[in-house]
């Protein structure tokens, strides 16, 4: 791996080794913040979007040392402000209990979907298209969205090389494989295997997101074979197609069995219910059945690149680039997120207070729509798991209960983190692995803020839509 990343972990582990021996009972109160505190993950985020627009060259040359230097912008204030135990304390519990699963499993769902070639005469028309949409949509509620975007990606960008007007293809894989298809089991999308851990049946997610699922599916392949076929009309010499019978052939096959593996790692590790764990901290502990996942993690992506011949990454064009970018930047995101989403969880006594008071009509019944739209708002450009969970501790917390009467409320709360996590590159992590994907192999994406506008004109007339059709 790069140098960089070598050190951004060496960095991650001295930030744990000095938040292990403080004495803090516990992290960052969040009713003491105020705004200010939030400036340094606006910072990150405006990064995110205008080097690449403005300072191109030099955010590929810098951008670590730019996230470096947002997430001392939070560490040493707070250090000096809020003390160093608490700090420490809230950094060890990010970096043990969130952002180290969440690049363990990224990293290995990228090596084993790197190593996974799909090879034969596929051509980017606008049925083939459209049928690779629907057939990664639907696996990434099986296979993870991120499973199902590393493992489709290439063969897309591969199917549509020869197109000068592709991008929007990529967009809507962004929206329909890497967001909306995760979106019926708890393996589909890591808000949802939140709920799963906190009590919500694996079944019960299947059976209420589907209706909201089948339509956002319908809506976004209807507007996607529409603008595909006008794009397709548009091009000077459209590519050739042929008689021929499509053939596809997979090579680096071991990889699906690793993949069913990663699957099978994540979902035991939710089944299976052990009150072992070791601490590190006062107030902080690592499960021993999430130490075991991580573990079986690690040594599936390590037997992948033993076991996958280098001829099929290098066809395949892997490199370690995307993982790098995303390993980094999200490390600086869960770092500057710290404050932001403490003063979320301080409820009705933190920052927050007034956009909270909105999920409640004055006779105390949830107003599901603001559920919807305030966890969709948030996880667009918040990490979607922990939104997730502050709204679900926010209408009681109750596995029973939100599966029972409040039903309706835990689907406004679950289709809003995972359906607006496709509203920005970083609302869920593989949008932006994608993107950087895509861009490593010569495809313009759109601008942080091109996104957006792609986002506006086609998911917010779905999520009216869904509002009256569901959440009213």
């Amino acid at each position: 791996m790069r140098r960089s990343v070598v050190l951004a972990l060496a960095a991650a582990g001295a930030a744990v080794a000095i938040a292990v021996p403080a004495h803090a009972a516990g992290g960052i109160d969040g009713a003491a913040l105020g705004p200010a505190w939030a400036i340094p993950f606006a910072g990150m985020l405006l990064s995110i979007a205008l080097f690449p627009l403005f300072a191109a060259e030099a955010w590929a040359r810098h951008f670590e040392r730019i996230a470096l230097g947002w997430a001392l912008a939070f560490l040493v204030p707070g250090a000096v402000l809020l003390g160093p135990g608490p700090t420490a304390h809230a950094l060890a519990h990010t970096a043990l209990l969130e952002y180290l699963p969440f690049i363990i499993l990224l990293f290995a769902l990228f090596v084993v979907a790197g190593g996974i070639l799909i090879v034969g005469n596929l051509i980017g028309t606008p049925g083939t298209n459209t049928a690779l949409l629907a057939f990664g949509a639907v696996n990434a509620s099986f296979l993870g969205t991120t499973g199902a975007s590393m493992m489709l990606i290439r063969p897309m960008i591969r199917a549509n090389a020869d197109r000068r007007r592709n991008v929007h293809v990529f967009v809507f894989f962004i929206f329909l494989v890497s967001n909306i298809g995760g979106s019926l089991t708890p393996l589909g999308d890591p808000p949802l295997f939140l709920g799963f851990l906190k009590g919500v049946d694996f079944l019960w997610t299947m059976e209420h997101m589907l209706p909201a699922t089948i339509v956002s599916g319908a809506y976004l392949l209807a507007i996607f074979w529409l603008v595909d076929r006008y794009m397709w009309s548009k091009e000077p010499h459209p590519p050739m197609t042929s008689a021929v019978p499509r053939q596809i052939r997979i090579e680096g096959g071991q990889n699906l069995i690793y993949l069913a593996g990663i699957v099978g790692a994540v979902l035991a590790s939710g089944v299976w219910r052990t009150d072992i764990a070791f601490p590190v901290a006062e107030g902080i502990a690592l499960p021993f059945n999430g130490i075991t996942r991580d573990a079986v993690l690690v040594g599936i992506a390590l037997l992948s690149l033993r076991t996958t011949p280098r001829r099929v990454r290098i066809e395949n064009a892997f490199s370690w680039l995307p993982i790098r970018e995303v390993a980094v930047l999200f490390a600086a995101i869960f770092v500057t997120i710290i404050p932001v989403l403490a003063m979320l969880q301080a409820g009705r006594d933190g920052l927050f207070a007034p956009l909270l008071d909105l999920v409640t009509q004055p006779d105390g019944a949830p107003r599901n729509w603001a559920y919807f739209w305030l966890t969709g708002s948030l996880s667009s450009y918040l990490d979607n798991a922990p939104t997730y969970l502050v709204f679900f501790n926010l209408a009681g917390g109750d596995a029973q209960v939100l599966m029972g009467p409040l039903a309706p409320t835990l689907m406004a709360i679950s289709a809003g983190a995972v359906f607006m996590g496709a509203n920005s590159y970083i609302g869920n992590a593989p949008n932006f692995m994608v993107k950087a994907i895509c861009e490593e192999r010569g495809i313009r994406m759109p601008s942080f803020f091109g996104y957006q506008w792609w986002c506006f004109l086609l998911l917010f007339p779905l999520f009216v839509l869904l509002t009256f059709l569901f959440f009213l």
